[in-house]
């Protein structure tokens, strides 16, 4: 039977069982929004923007498993989407984004919201292409959807022309797809696992490092198996976190300039690191020179391209991670770690990450989460904000935590949890944001209102975009330029000293809260946290904003100068080093 590609395009999310689309219409998707008027079985979310509306597709995705579905327009629908591609992409989710597009002919005549969306995207996504006939229209789709989610998953562009959409043409859609050169790698190299195992059975002081290529491969049940079975401690990145509880004892913590001191000074110590699913990007390794210098290292990472990219290797495994896990399980030891482990024990109890600053603080507020919800999605905004979060979250099997890993994206936490809640509405869902991220994207209050999403939203208002002003603060002589959330235009233009005498906060987050028919709720003192989360709790089919007022100047501490090594920490504001 012949049909538009339109009905083509609904059916082959049918067959993908796409049940949720993030989509925005407009003039050169309209026919597509057409085929899609009265389908029962696919959701169609309408944020209040495009960038919203990626990263709620990519919060769905990262908290299902499933891939997620974006649909815009072209033009400025689709430029709208580049900052989410490429969030997305950076720390591997699986996207199918579908641009509308000028009709075939009109391509390359600078037509009305014309924009080479391929060209913009290509070097952001894993693949990125333009439908140019309707009888491929299926076969792309269906390798959309392939190349997303195998591999290293990714970001895949699909750019539909509205010719393409109108045209008739099968109704057929694949079941299966061969895609010449594209292998992705399924097994796991056991003369590499071998030398791997030897290597960790010889070692005195060994160590697991995790990234995020243990929670894209849903190993989280494996690796906690492998580190019990092993005795081996581990740490990881901000994206590994949660790979084993945060509570167990073999976990050390977060590595990085924020790290802990317990977890960077053990990769500094160490003898063996095995690290699995991580770039070894400039965040987590420190003065690349320095990194785990007295260690033999091997990596296991599905992207063979990221092994001895930024750190050298001496045992490199390409595979997933998941399967790598199991290989490993197969013939792990219980190694003798007893002292190492109370080498590291001793570490975090003489340096521990806590903040000594009384009365509320981000700590005391993270805690309280910790303690009222035990089946929470988390997502944070980039900031410091993040930074305290992936600190003082516990995390485990029921928890999990929503982040802008390698692009560092302001504005990616709430939308991202609206999509994680549409995604898991049984899950409390949380956006841990600071006074600046939130504005990025603030606009999607109305979406969550208008789709009935009790989210809460957590903003630590310091009244700066406090990461940048630490930076200022310790590396910049206090020179606080353009940092302050509070300034006025009457205002001097180099003050570095917040005082009671500062102009008010703008916006008002509490009025704003209740302009979308939100419920908001300001908190100033440690005693009102606990009270705050049980009203916000108890709050349904409406989103919360609790706004706490924060020192301006608090820091995220521990941190590691530009350009030192991993041990080479400040502790403390005052500290000079170590």
């Amino acid at each position: 039977m012949n049909i538009t590609g339109a009905a083509l395009f609904v059916k082959a999310l049918k067959e993908e069982q796409v049940d949720t689309l993030f989509a925005y219409p407009g003039g050169q998707a309209i026919d597509l929004f057409d085929a899609l008027y009265g389908e029962n079985d696919i959701r169609v979310i309408l944020p209040r923007h495009e960038q919203g509306l990626v990263h709620a597709a990519d919060g769905y995705a990262r908290s299902t498993g499933k891939v997620g579905v974006c649909l815009v327009t072209s033009g400025p629908g689709a430029t709208n989407l580049v900052t989410g591609i490429a969030t997305a992409n950076f720390d591997s989710v699986p996207l199918v984004c579908f641009t509308g597009q000028v009709p075939t002919t009109l391509i390359g005549n600078d037509a009305f919201q014309e924009v080479d969306i391929v060209g913009i995207t290509r070097s952001i996504c894993k693949y990125a292409v333009t439908v140019r006939k309707r009888d491929e229209l299926a076969t792309i789709i269906k390798k959309a959807f392939f190349i997303s989610q195998t591999g290293k998953p990714g970001v895949v562009v699909v750019d539909l022309p509205k010719d393409i959409q109108r045209a008739y043409g099968s109704d057929a859609y694949p079941e299966k797809i061969e895609i010449r050169g594209y292998k992705p790698n399924v097994t796991v190299h056991a003369g590499q696992i071998k030398k791997a195992l030897d290597a960790l059975n010889l070692a005195k002081k060994p160590l697991f490092l995790i990234g995020g290529g243990v929670m894209i491969s849903h190993a989280k049940a494996e690796m906690q198996k492998l580190a019990e079975t092993t005795g081996v401690p581990v740490i990881t990145t901000i994206m590994g976190k949660g790979a084993i509880p945060t509570t167990h004892e073999l976990y050390i913590g977060n590595i990085g300039i924020h790290g802990s001191y317990a977890a960077n000074t053990a990769i500094s110590k160490c003898d063996l690191l095995f690290s699995i699913g991580t770039r070894f990007n400039d965040r987590i390794t420190g003065k690349v020179e320095q990194f785990a210098k007295h260690a033999k290292i091997i990596h296991v990472d599905i992207d063979p391209a990221s092994i001895s990219r930024n750190i050298a290797v001496d045992i490199p495994i390409v595979a997933d991670a998941k399967k790598a896990i199991f290989a490993l399980l197969e013939k792990a030891q219980t190694l003798d770690t007893q002292e190492w482990l109370a080498k590291i024990n001793h570490w975090k109890q003489q340096y521990p990450l806590t903040m000594k600053t009384k009365g509320m603080n981000p700590e005391k507020i993270i805690q309280e989460i910790n303690r009222a919800f035990d089946n929470a999605i988390i997502a944070t905004d980039v900031g410091q904000n993040q930074l305290w979060a992936t600190q003082f979250l516990e995390l485990g099997n029921e928890k999990q935590m929503l982040t802008s890993g390698g692009l560092g994206t302001m504005g990616y936490g709430f939308p991202a949890a609206i999509g994680a809640k549409i995604g898991n509405p049984s899950k409390d869902v949380i956006v841990i944001s600071g006074d600046g991220g939130i504005q990025m994207n603030i606009q999607e209050m109305a979406t969550a209102v208008v789709y009935e999403l009790p989210i809460i939203i957590c903003i630590l208002n310091n009244g700066y975009l406090g990461n940048v002003r630490q930076w200022q603060e310790m590396f910049f002589e206090k020179r606080y330029s353009s940092t302050c959330m509070r300034w006025r235009k009457s205002c001097t233009n180099n003050c570095n000293t917040p005082t009671t005498h500062c102009p008010e906060y703008t916006p008002n987050f509490i009025q704003l809260a209740k302009s979308y028919s939100a419920k908001g709720i300001r908190v100033t003192a440690e005693e009102d946290i606990a009270s705050a989360f049980k009203a916000a709790k108890n709050t349904l089919n409406v989103p919360t904003v609790i706004e706490f007022i924060i020192e301006p100047e608090e820091n995220v501490m521990p941190i590691v100068p530009p350009g030192n090594a991993l041990e080479d920490m400040i502790l403390e504001s005052e500290d000079n080093g170590i």
